[in-house]
């Protein structure tokens, strides 16, 4: 299906809503019907037909439709964020007494659900080197229900075989997830590769303009099914009509804005894999990168996403290049229009990742003055 339809006319059908060129934003919680049958037939599918807001809303039910044809999924489910989505789908494939395998620093809450709080369910989990394909067939265990990836990673950007991973998975029975929220569905296809579950921050390029928080899980339609009777519903973490339909909005422009910030972020590491004060950077397309080849194997460009280690002599050094900035915010997240930093001491030490890291997001500015703005910046250490 042509990406150009997805994003501007699938699932619109226009002609409901009074011929709006927008959709309607359906802000009701509740839905009535003419008679008896016709409540009775939607209470039967109520995963596709609107009875209350928490299980199915119009507005979002447009959402789910692009954003399953965009993955080439059968189905999409919209959070009420991402960490929502990915807790979700993983519950949804593990049972106590069940074992997980995860990819070595994953995003932080990733880390929480398996590390901190699936335990008390006695449910296990063993993190391994996922740039290394033979780790996860070697961490297989009898009780192992699920692999789970994120390629590239959200801090130090490894990358990890995804064909090769769900080819293993499928030998032993195990379902394979992925956090795809670096890529989109527009720079890798996890389940054309594979995978079975793939997931998403929708705060990142879908929503795109750092005004809504959203989590996606697209999949297979039993699987989504199975996912909407249980874990949707129980535990209602859902995104409002409102939040659905700034989503929308921003997935209108989403190949633009993808497109936009890789090719500003791959002239940002060209420039940074020969400063002088920069020790490594960190992205999936850099000429140094040891993935280089599977990257171009499974990706088809990278994002506005990468990660450098300064050379720099203190923890001082980094806050004065930091605070030294001119056109970059200092926050976390990413995937919007604005230009973001985030250092590694930032956080509390002792840190979990080298002092002197920084994660940069290249937003939708001019990237000559994003490269400017850098070296001012490294020039005052």
């Amino acid at each position: 299906m042509d990406i150009s339809y997805i994003l501007n006319h699938l699932g619109e059908d226009r002609e409901h809503y009074f011929n709006a060129v927008a959709p309607p934003i359906i802000q009701s919680s509740n839905f009535c019907f003419k008679d008896v049958n016709s409540f009775r037939l939607a209470i039967e599918n109520e995963s596709k037909m609107p009875i209350y807001s928490r299980g199915c809303n119009p507005t979002v039910t447009i959402l789910r439709k692009k954003l399953a044809a965009l993955e080439g999924a059968d189905d999409a489910l919209v959070f009420a964020s991402g960490s929502a989505a990915i807790a979700s789908a993983v519950m949804s494939c593990v049972k106590g007494g069940d074992h997980v395998i995860c990819v070595n620093k994953p995003y932080s809450w990733t880390t929480a659900l398996l590390n901190d709080y699936l335990v008390n369910y006695n449910v296990t989990t063993t993190m391994v080197d996922g740039t290394h394909t033979e780790n996860f067939e070697k961490a297989i265990l009898p009780n192992t229900k699920l692999i789970v990836l994120e390629s590239p990673n959200t801090f130090t950007l490894e990358l990890q075989d995804l064909e090769a991973i769900s080819k293993i998975a499928k030998k032993h029975g195990i379902t394979t997830m992925i956090d795809n929220s670096y890529s989109t569905p527009l720079n890798q296809k996890p389940l054309a590769l594979g995978i079975d579950i793939v997931v998403y921050s929708g705060s990142k390029y879908f929503g795109g303009h750092s005004d809504l928080v959203a989590g996606v899980i697209c999949s297979s339609k039993e699987r989504i099914h199975e996912i909407f009777s249980k874990e949707f519903m129980t535990l209602g973490a859902i995104i409002s009509p409102h939040d659905a339909w700034l989503m929308l909005r921003g997935i209108r422009t989403l190949e633009l804005r993808v497109n936009r910030s890789a090719e500003s972020a791959q002239k940002v590491v060209n420039h940074l894999e020969k400063h002088p004060k920069i020790e490594k950077v960190f992205y999936p397309f850099a000429s140094k990168n040891e993935q280089l080849s599977l990257a171009k194997k499974q990706m088809k460009q990278g994002s506005g996403l990468l990660t450098v280690l300064i050379k720099a002599k203190s923890v001082e050094d980094i806050e004065t290049f930091c605070n030294s900035l001119k056109c970059f915010l200092l926050a976390v997240s990413w995937g919007g229009h604005e230009s973001l930093i985030f250092p590694i001491c930032a956080g509390k030490a002792p840190y979990t990742l080298p002092w002197n890291m920084v994660r940069l997001y290249i937003g939708l500015e001019n990237p000559e003055e994003l490269i400017a703005d850098i070296d001012n910046a490294l020039d005052k250490i």
